[in-house]
């Protein structure tokens, strides 16, 4: 439930009607709800129907079971949903919480702050870690398998140097450090400072991403690329000769 209360929490004598949805119809959960909603009329709708008998099911004025013993299957409800719209933009998160290399610098709650200002924007956010595991399949194993991950999202929002363009980036570190000087050498703008980390600067850039963004980014790679001379992988091979 939305709010931090559960159903057992909220006040029964406010409600007449209670509206079971989609779980299954078993167990001691279902058992206290009817229980503590006796007095209303209980119905189940889209549910999991293990035992038609058990008290679970039995409690309910009605059951509209989704699997049932002896009953063709019916399809979830969740397959019954329509866009309202356009669908909003899907962003990964990339946060690190170290850093300590910057010492007193590095602001303690900087991710903090830039999670707490994410739920604000109609966006679905996912966690994705940059870090490479050949042995984690939570993690990628290759660059090119985090390259074609980042690249399924309308928008990167991160703290950290990896996965930077096209990204919003926020320096966690005041005065600026690596994730500044890497958005300088690639021309990318969408930089927020943490003496800047707001909701607002955030929304902002996230509008810019999102709209002027990917343009911007094909740009710099363009430009990037029409750099290979000053490549530092190119400068080790000289060197290790």
């Amino acid at each position: 439930m939305s709010g931090g209360r559960s159903p057992l929490e909220m006040p029964a004598e406010e409600f007449d009607r209670l509206v079971f949805l989609c779980g299954p119809a078993h167990g001691e959960q279902v058992r206290a709800l009817h229980r503590r909603f006796a007095h209303c009329l209980r119905i189940a709708v889209g549910v999991s129907v293990v035992d038609p008998d058990a008290a679970a099911v039995r409690g309910f004025h009605h059951v509209v079971a989704r699997d049932a013993p002896g009953l063709p299957p019916e399809t979830d409800l969740s397959l019954a949903a329509r866009p309202a719209g356009s669908p909003p933009p899907v962003a990964a998160v990339v946060l690190t919480h170290g850093q300590g290399e910057y010492g007193d610098r590095r602001h303690r709650y900087a991710a903090d702050t830039l999670v707490a200002s994410l739920p604000g924007r109609d966006c679905a956010y996912a966690d994705v870690d940059t870090r490479l595991d050949r042995d984690d399949w939570r993690l990628c194993r290759t660059a090119d398998q985090c390259q074609a991950l980042l690249s399924r999202f309308d928008l990167v929002v991160t703290d950290r140097l990896h996965g930077l363009l096209p990204a919003l980036a926020v320096d966690p570190v005041r005065g600026g450090a690596k994730v500044t000087a890497q958005a300088r050498a690639c021309g990318w703008p969408a930089l927020v400072p943490v003496e800047r980390l707001t909701g607002r600067e955030l929304d902002r850039w996230c509008t810019w991403c999102l709209t002027s963004g990917p343009a911007r980014a094909r740009r710099a790679r363009a430009a990037l690329l029409g750099r290979r001379a000053d490549d530092p992988l190119d400068r080790l091979v000289g060197l290790l000769r």
